[in-house]
């Protein structure tokens, strides 16, 4: 078996890993410490995401110590064969068996039967994906198609995407749980990392833990965590009632200033937001735009349908200025500069977005360096010593666009502090909607607000 020591005293918890929100248990920082000195021996040459498992075993030849298994995504280095890690839930890669002789069957076709080609792959990748038999707590076994079809129970859905996206069944926590319950081992607690460098596209730290993938790997982890304890979802723990500063009022319009940590509209599990709380306040109420639920700052409302539209408008005119504050890791190669990367929501991680130069939206940014500054003692743990104070305007408006163009190393290179995203954890978001300018829709005045610095950007920049 690929079971490894791990020798610790920290008790186990209580409840196994809600795989899509958590914090790493201690005992899973352990075993990931062991992994990177695998990782390190084997020295791989590209970025790959790993993971970790802890376990029971009855009758361990360990006695009573804590065990843990490892896993990576995909390949690693080619290969799905190293020893020191759980296999994959189904070897497609051996050069003899049927996947691979079907692939060079069709290679071949697909040079004077281009439309029998596309068939045949179509063909194989529905007898992959049937090979791929996952295995639940109960013991009950299910292949991939049924899981997707039975989880994308929606009509609409399952006629786009009839079958999972390609490398489904490969990432780590599928791989560790169908492992787990292969050898009747207990599992206990699992997270997973980033090794390496970022992809081209998509952001990754070096070092940080990661929640599952939720395109190709909710539906499986969905029916392979059934029959297991687990965390409950800290995303639907609902959150404190927060309450937004009402800046300016008058019969048409009000701008407000959001808090960190509220959402501007209703989300999935919480109905309290900027949103409810307008439409509350002043009957018939709009937002105009949004802010993520961890940016704070401030927000135009429209007190009717008219209103709205021309505030709309002047969105889409790009009338309205937007300019923002944030504190950002490291410190950006010019003081002053313009950052042009096209954006698309990631479809199987949403809401993370990528850079995709071919079907990305176009999205501009421009940035100043404010102050830069050394993160001395702060008690704050840090990913960087140097830091800075950025201010940014939005020329456009994608989602997560100032959080990627900071972050992506086609942008600044220099997350914002507290992105979890896109960077590193910390007490918050770094991030302030500072100051915003429009005409005013029935006196067609200039009109402009800024807030002062948030308190939490003060301090920070201030005592360090």
């Amino acid at each position: 078996m690929r079971l490894h020591l791990l020798s610790s005293d920290i008790p186990g918890p209580e409840r196994f890993t809600y795989p899509f929100c958590y914090e790493p248990h201690p005992l899973c920082i352990l075993a990931a410490e062991e992994v990177k000195r695998e990782i390190e021996r084997i020295q791989p040459t590209e970025g790959k995401m790993f993971g970790v498992m802890v376990v029971e075993a009855p009758n361990s030849k360990f006695g009573t110590s804590k065990e843990f298994l490892a896993a990576y995504s995909g390949l690693l280095e080619g290969r799905n064969d190293w020893d020191y890690f759980v296999p994959p839930v189904f070897d497609a890669q051996q050069p003899d068996g049927y996947f691979k002789q079907k692939e060079r069957e069709i290679s071949l076709a697909s040079h004077h039967a281009p439309l029998t080609s596309k068939k045949m792959s179509q063909d194989l990748q529905l007898w992959l994906f049937r090979q791929y038999r996952m295995l639940n707590a109960y013991g009950e076994v299910k292949d991939l198609v049924d899981i997707w079809q039975d989880y994308h129970c929606s009509p609409r859905i399952r006629n786009k995407y009839p079958l999972p996206p390609g490398g489904t069944g490969d990432c780590c926590a599928p791989k560790l749980l169908q492992y787990a319950y292969q050898h009747h081992l207990k599992p206990l607690c699992m997270a997973e990392f980033w090794w390496g460098s970022s992809p081209k596209s998509e952001i990754r730290q070096h070092g940080q833990f990661y929640p599952a993938c939720r395109g190709k790997c909710k539906p499986i982890l969905t029916w392979m965590l059934q029959g297991l304890d687990i965390d409950p979802n800290p995303e639907e723990g609902g959150f404190p009632h927060l309450h937004p500063e009402i800046v300016y009022e008058d019969e048409i319009l009000a701008v407000v200033n959001k808090p960190a940590g509220m959402l501007s509209v209703p989300g999935r599990t919480e109905d309290h937001s900027v949103a409810t709380w307008a439409q509350q306040r002043w009957l018939g109420a709009m937002l105009v735009h949004r802010l993520d639920m961890w940016t704070s700052g401030l927000l135009l409302v429209a007190k009717n349908t008219g209103v709205y539209h021309h505030l709309q408008r002047q969105f889409e005119e790009r009338i309205i200025k937007k300019k923002y504050l944030a504190v950002v890791e490291g410190v950006p190669a010019r003081e002053h500069g313009i950052i042009d990367l096209p954006l698309l929501c990631d479809p199987i991680n949403r809401p993370r977005q990528v850079v995709d130069y071919e079907h990305g939206k176009r999205a501009i940014t421009e940035y100043r360096v404010l102050r830069t500054f050394d993160s001395g003692s702060k008690s704050i743990t840090f990913h960087s010593s140097l830091f800075t104070l950025l201010a940014l305007w939005p020329h456009t408006g994608r989602t997560h666009q100032l959080r990627m163009h900071c972050a992506h190393p086609d942008g600044l290179g220099c997350p914002i502090v507290g992105d979890e995203l896109y960077g590193h954890k910390s007490d918050r978001l770094y991030l302030q909607a500072q100051a915003i300018a429009f005409t005013h829709p029935f006196t067609s005045k200039w009109m402009h607000f800024e807030l002062p610095v948030e308190d939490g950007f003060s301090s920070l920049v201030t005592s360090v």
